[in-house]
């Protein structure tokens, strides 16, 4: 008898304490680690949210957003892996790049590695050609790859994400040929298609919506023609089935309290609703999607599924 109610005692203890912890939680500031460096268009997604994850978490939360640029993301989003699952460690998540970095090299986490918190934006891509290209439409753009295989060199931001898989879908719908030239980043690869060093580039609506007098914007990969370039269309209306994009949110590491993470999520639901944060991330003409917790990992799981079926297909190594 004496021991089942000290076991009850104990037990009840340890609820309270659990609720007293998210009820209290943040005591003290909440480290975002990017794994990109500042001024790219992930650290733009984390520092635009972080003061309205702040307003929603109350109790003078406060986000600090720290950036870890490197192995395309890697080194950043690993340092979230292994953290202290407390709380007071978030990290910034790029789809598809973070699963295909466990695909095309060693890593230290895998997708199991993470809480899953909410993605954010939803960042379709765009084909864009230099002017001194000459192409200006896509049926130029076929037509050209399709007579000289290889001969149209294409910029982009790195291998195993977006833009690349975009590249893949292009050439297995249209079966064309381009040369790939990858750069380390999106701003060096618009750069050199501004330049005329590559014929054609494929990047993200946000990356290229200030610069489309530069460049001839071809089309968007969304079913539906976006809000930022009301007048460019989608690819499928030229003819061609290509949706694609870059897939931005947060995380944490495994094993976050449950009611800490309740907090967390719910902090993040918020933002689809608010006109404020809306209208700052259009001002940045980054497309806001939200999707929390559980379907966010069934997304990342549906992402690591596509990363791993181009691997085995076509190596990017």
């Amino acid at each position: 008898m004496f021991n089942s109610i000290k076991y009850a005692t104990v037990i009840g203890a340890t609820l309270i304490a659990g609720a007293a912890m998210a009820q209290d939680y943040p005591e003290k500031p909440i480290e975002v680690i990017v794994g990109y460096s500042a001024g790219g268009g992930t650290d733009v997604m984390a520092r635009t949210a972080a003061p309205f994850i702040e307003k929603y978490l109350g109790d003078g939360a406060s986000l600090v957003v720290k950036n870890v640029p490197g192995a395309s993301g890697q080194i950043g989003v690993t340092e979230v892996a292994n953290a202290d699952p407390d709380g007071y460690t978030l990290g910034t998540f790029n789809l598809p790049g973070m699963m295909a970095r466990t695909i095309d090299r060693e890593a230290d986490y895998s997708a199991e590695s993470f809480t899953y918190l909410a993605n954010v934006v939803n960042d379709p891509n765009v084909i864009v050609t230099s002017k001194r290209s000459g192409i200006e439409t896509m049926d130029q753009l076929v037509e050209e790859a399709r007579a000289n295989p290889g001969a149209v060199t294409v910029g982009m931001s790195s291998l195993g994400g977006d833009d690349h898989f975009m590249l893949i879908k292009l050439q297995n719908l249209t079966e064309s040929e381009f040369t790939i030239v990858p750069f380390r980043g999106s701003a060096p690869a618009r750069t050199a298609l501004m330049g005329g060093h590559v014929a054609m580039g494929i990047l993200n609506i946000s990356e290229v919506a200030s610069f489309q007098d530069d460049l001839n914007v071809l089309g968007i990969a969304t079913t539906e023609r976006s809000d930022f370039a009301p007048d460019l269309p989608t690819f499928s209306e030229q003819g061609y089935e290509l949706v694609n994009g870059s897939m931005r949110g947060f995380v944490a590491p495994k094993g976050l309290p449950e009611d800490v993470e309740a907090k967390l999520v719910a902090a993040f639901e918020q933002l689809n609703g608010d006109e404020e944060f809306l209208a700052a991330m259009a001002a940045t003409s980054n497309p806001v999607e939200v999707v929390t917790g559980d379907d966010f990992q069934v997304l990342t799981q549906e992402l690591w599924d596509l990363a791993k079926a181009v691997w085995d297909e076509t190596p990017w190594n």
